[in-house]
């Protein structure tokens, strides 16, 4: 992808790092993302969530919400873009390893580089798990 994308081109690579979510494809993920690139996972202790930075911090933090939910979703997803941000609008559903369900909806901030994500920011409704 080249730094040229237009916001329509960048919603959709947004589309297509859904997509690649809902495959749990952390390999597809990986290629969206800059080298140095930033995820702040919605919990955490510290004020802006759990933050993991580089490439192989983000690797391990994307494949431990595969770990975690095995059937991880992400549906009903809306993207906006303008500019070098980006914001797609999503509901999660999983079950959680003792069978517990979880849905929620939620939103993830992009800052975009070169034609790559930069920074995935993740924002989810608090909601304790179902059942």
């Amino acid at each position: 992808m080249t730094s040229q994308l237009t916001d329509r081109g960048k919603e959709r690579l947004l589309q297509a790092f859904a997509d690649a979510w809902n495959r749990h494809d952390v390999d597809a993920l990986m290629s969206m993302m800059t080298i140095d690139c930033v995820f702040e996972a919605s919990g955490g202790n510290a004020v802006d969530g759990e933050r993991h930075q580089g490439q192989r911090a983000v690797r391990a933090a994307y494949a431990a919400v595969f770990e975690q939910y095995p059937d991880a979703h992400w549906g009903h997803a809306r993207h906006f873009v303008t500019g070098d941000r980006g914001v797609s609008e999503w509901t999660f559903t999983g079950t959680l390893k003792d069978g517990k369900r979880v849905e929620v909806t939620g939103c993830d901030v992009f800052t975009f580089r070169n034609g790559k994500i930069a920074i995935k920011n993740s924002f989810r409704k608090n909601r304790p798990p179902i059942g």
